[in-house]
């Protein structure tokens, strides 16, 4: 397997079925051919897929993989976290994606943990450097932040209490990205900040989550789009240029890496890698 021209990562969400997840390993292994950097793997809210979580993470683990564990604190305790901390270290999982995530509809109680630098914080104080931690970004600011001062102290913090990388909500203006970028290098952090990219192949599904995530479609994109109507083809191959040219940007202006929201597809991803020509082996 060649070593990557580039660094990427790609993320997972834990199958809801046994199909699924054959279903994932054979497109685990489609996107090996990338030589990522690791695998992710994601949460539901409050934890809810927690178990399905860590036995995909396992699984990757298993393969040769470097494995990442999404770890959401919200709703949780401190007895609770330790004891997953001690799983995966019994997995030799070695890298977390340290976030607060958010409470099941209907649940009050926040567990003992408010924020994910109190997360990020609590794994340094329980396990010293036993992890490498991922944080989240949000170039376009948290949709719950009140201004950007306070989005960018809220990351700050994340990084004062021991976060080793961040990766970022996705996006599609790169200016974006280089402006959150430009603003945590002036206020001293200097963590590297790796740009997530969300490959298109629904629009409509992604006009909805992107909506209710406070992800920007810059509005030319979001009427070329609404003009294919339902010709599936245009939009698939118009939404590999418009993330293709997005990731040459990014590339050519210094973004350390690419984090990949695979939505456990295989094909957008390989090809968009392929177009960018990240490793020798991607076509």
């Amino acid at each position: 397997m060649s070593p990557p021209i580039f660094p990427i990562s790609i993320e997972f969400f834990p199958p809801q079925t046994q199909e699924g997840v054959v279903k994932l390993k054979a497109v685990r292994a489609q996107l090996a051919a990338l030589s990522p950097e690791f695998f992710s793997v994601t949460y539901g809210a409050g934890g809810s897929t927690q178990a399905r979580t860590f036995a995909i993470v396992r699984e990757i683990a298993d393969e040769g993989f470097e494995a990442a564990s999404h770890l959401s604190c919200i709703g949780s305790t401190r007895a609770g976290i330790r004891a997953i901390l001690e799983e995966l270290q019994r997995d030799g999982v070695r890298r977390i994606v340290a976030l607060r995530g958010d409470l099941p509809s209907g649940t009050a109680d926040a567990g003992e943990f408010r924020y994910a630098n109190e997360l990020v914080a609590f794994i340094r104080a329980e396990t010293g450097r036993a992890f490498h931690i991922e944080v989240a970004a949000y170039p376009e600011w948290h949709p719950q932040a009140r201004t950007p001062q306070d989005d960018l102290a809220a990351f700050a913090g994340k990084v004062r209490a021991g976060a080793d990388r961040a990766i970022t909500q996705y996006f599609f203006n790169a200016d974006a990205y280089f402006h959150f970028v430009e603003q945590t290098r002036a206020s001293g952090i200097t963590i590297p900040i790796v740009p997530g990219i969300m490959p298109i192949s629904n629009f409509s599904r992604l006009a909805r989550f992107s909506d209710n995530c406070g992800a920007e479609i810059p509005r030319w994109i979001r009427r070329k789009f609404e003009s294919f109507g339902d010709d599936t083809a245009s939009i698939r191959a118009f939404g590999l240029d418009i993330v293709t040219a997005l990731c040459d940007r990014l590339r050519a202006g210094g973004a350390p890496g690419l984090h990949f929201y695979s939505m456990n597809q295989a094909t957008l991803v390989l090809e968009i890698c392929r177009r960018l020509g990240v490793v020798e082996t991607a076509g």
